[in-house]
């Protein structure tokens, strides 16, 4: 079998699954609402803007500023230096994170990847959750050291797993929010084990920041756990932009500026993304108790309203539907973007088989009119689904 019949062949395959991922091309009027090349517009319900920040006017406004200072950065902070407004982001980001240094990496991926990829080394141990991100995942293939992965928040399984390896160093690593399903990770737990057995805590808080947290600094201040060796997030989420950063020790983030090759061989960000992202940062901090409690309200008002949701009272906003089959996903999610709402339907390989689901996400952005709106074409849609008979 040549390449394009490879190609050909798992591509039908993927359609006869009903695992053939497709891109929508959507024009965004605002965090909440878009409309399609042919001019339909869409209330959203399926983005990670959890704050709507991405459309803030002030976080475009110093976007618009920093473009004057260049589109792109020129080349990897190394090899042509980088913006000053890359550094101010960093130090920001550390004193909100509580850590001593940040480093910026131009997205959440390449931040887990090349962590993981630079720390452990041969002989050391990854502890990872099952149902970690691609990108947890990804940087354990990727790094020398040895993974054993333990059973999805179980910490006995965790403890066992511990006590079984010995030698060289042990990083746990987890999720702080599980995007798929919105699990939050058991921290206090972890740090419990972390201590016991001398590990190293690395906690992925992509969708924590922003979200827990009385202000919103994530997965650490929602549980009151301080002992947390390596953050690593996005500025993606809730921040509107686009990147991911590690908030570590001084000496970890210079070991990684020096031994993580995401770091050292990609292109630093534009001054405009890291202008939009240090914005947003900076109106999180002001007003992060308000947004907390904005979003809480919302997620409170749609586990109310539809009761399909699987969680009742997530402190998150990723709520899922599950529907079991990837075609009843598809049928589901096909229905309500017929009725104007998009939401995700996310099948495996995402997530374990049997537990397609749609996943819905709520967002400060939301007007009281679009929840009610949103729950609405839920209900009514899950109601007329042919799959249910």
């Amino acid at each position: 079998m040549n390449l394009y019949e490879f190609v050909n062949s798992r591509l039908a395959q993927r359609q006869e699954q009903g695992r053939f991922r497709r891109i929508r091309d959507l024009h965004m009027i605002s965090s909440t609402c878009g409309y399609d090349r042919q001019g339909r517009r869409y209330l959203l319900f399926n983005t990670n803007d959890y704050l709507g920040l991405s459309h803030h006017p002030l976080v475009q406004a110093a976007a618009r500023r920093a473009v004057t200072d260049g589109c792109g950065a020129g080349g990897s902070r190394l090899l042509a230096g980088a913006p000053f407004i890359l550094r101010e982001l960093e130090e920001e980001l550390a004193d909100f994170k509580g850590t001593e240094a940040a480093l910026l990496f131009s997205t959440g991926y390449m931040a887990n990847v090349g962590v993981l990829s630079a720390l452990p080394q041969a002989g050391d141990v990854i502890f990872s959750d099952a149902l970690n991100h691609a990108s947890i995942i990804d940087g354990c293939r990727m790094s020398r050291a040895r993974t054993v992965v333990y059973a999805h928040m179980d910490m006995d399984d965790l403890e066992k797993k511990l006590q079984h390896e010995s030698g060289g160093r042990r990083y746990i690593v987890t999720d702080g929010v599980f995007s798929m399903d919105g699990h939050v990770c058991p921290l206090p737990a972890l740090v419990r084990l972390k201590q016991t057995y001398g590990a190293v805590l690395l906690v992925d808080d992509a969708h924590g920041l922003g979200v827990l947290g009385k202000s919103g600094r994530g997965t650490a201040e929602h549980f009151a756990c301080r002992d947390v060796d390596i953050h690593i997030g996005t500025l993606s989420k809730s921040l509107g932009a686009l990147g991911g950063y590690v908030a570590a020790s001084e000496a970890i983030c210079r070991y990684l500026q020096n031994e993580s090759r995401p770091f050292i061989f990609s292109t630093a960000l534009p001054p405009a993304v890291a202008a939009a992202a240090l914005t947003a940062l900076r109106l999180l901090r002001a007003q992060g108790a308000s947004y907390v409690a904005q979003i809480r309200d919302h997620i409170a008002y749609m586990c109310r309203q539809v009761p399909t949701i699987s969680q009742r009272q997530p402190p998150v906003p990723v709520l899922p539907i599950l529907t079991g089959s990837s075609a009843a996903a598809m049928q589901y999610a096909a229905a309500c973007a017929e009725a104007g709402l998009l939401v995700s339907a996310v099948r495996p390989p995402t997530v374990p088989e049997g537990t397609a689901r749609l996943r819905i996400t709520v967002t400060a952005g939301h007007t009281p009119d679009e929840l009610r709106r949103g729950a609405d074409i839920l209900n009514e849609q899950g109601e007329k689904a042919t799959w249910k008979q």
